[in-house]
């Protein structure tokens, strides 16, 4: 996970628990600017005051729950936009939350692991971040940053997530990678010789180089190299690297 990708993202946490929401703040602070909220009522005053880019809001709160948060947001034509993640019971979540379809990102069932959490918060502020640098872009449709600042997985979750079809250019020293994506799937990758899999494998590793990516390119290769969908590409990038990892401290 890159540190500095999400700075530019605003997010509001609105839980009442001190304690949870101290351990929130801890694992979000690096990827995202956090501002808290201590219930309901002060969420909705404070997002009226200054918009976030996203909210994380529990269910159950004294005053006004999360849902009423949501649908009175909903209902102010400033704010009806911003994308929500609530935190819940399993219960909640079925009876009274998932009908709200319209503007939820994702639920995070409650117990949680605060790694869980971030992971999957990271992923929303991480395509909000790309979404902003588009609007950005000195080219329309280009969007140019470092890998310093969004990592390759942070990337690919974006573009899988917001289901782009672009062509995605990286580059580290004098070695490039070409990546094109469908609706969000990896279809075509090459690096000099190799294709496929193993291509977007080896771009996976790389930690700095600068990339590119050209909405304007999306139909530049009708080629189809690779066997796994964006996800599985991802988890048999990192099941490869802990393997590497592995071998590399079985051998000192």
């Amino acid at each position: 996970m890159s540190a500095a990708g999400g700075k530019s993202v605003k997010l509001l946490l609105a839980e009442d628990n001190p304690l949870v929401r101290d351990l929130i703040v801890k694992g979000l602070e690096a990827f995202c600017e956090v501002e808290t909220a201590t219930d309901g009522a002060d969420a909705l005053l404070k997002v009226i005051d200054d918009p976030p880019d996203v909210i994380l809001c529990d269910y159950k709160m004294p005053g006004l729950d999360g849902r009423q948060l949501f649908e009175k947001l909903r209902g102010r034509e400033a704010t009806k936009h911003i994308p929500f993640l609530f935190m819940a019971s399993r219960p909640d979540i079925e009876e009274r939350l998932r009908p709200l379809v319209d503007g939820v990102e994702d639920f995070i069932h409650k117990p949680f692991l605060i790694k869980d959490l971030v992971r999957v918060a990271k992923k929303v502020v991480d395509r909000l971040h790309l979404e902003k640098l588009q609007k950005k872009a000195s080219r329309p449709g280009v969007i140019q940053g470092r890998l310093e600042e969004m990592s390759m997985i942070d990337l690919m979750q974006s573009l899988e997530m917001g289901q782009k079809s672009c062509r995605l250019i990286v580059r580290q020293g004098g070695t490039q990678g070409e990546l094109y994506f469908a609706s969000g799937q990896c279809r075509d990758a090459k690096v000099g010789k190799v294709e496929g899999d193993d291509a977007v494998y080896k771009v996976v590793l790389w930690t700095a180089g600068e990339f590119e990516i050209d909405f304007n390119a999306a139909n530049a290769s009708t080629r189809t190299t690779t066997t796994r969908n964006t996800t599985g590409l991802l988890m048999e990038a990192m099941r490869l690297m802990d393997e590497a990892n592995r071998d590399a401290v079985e051998t000192q």
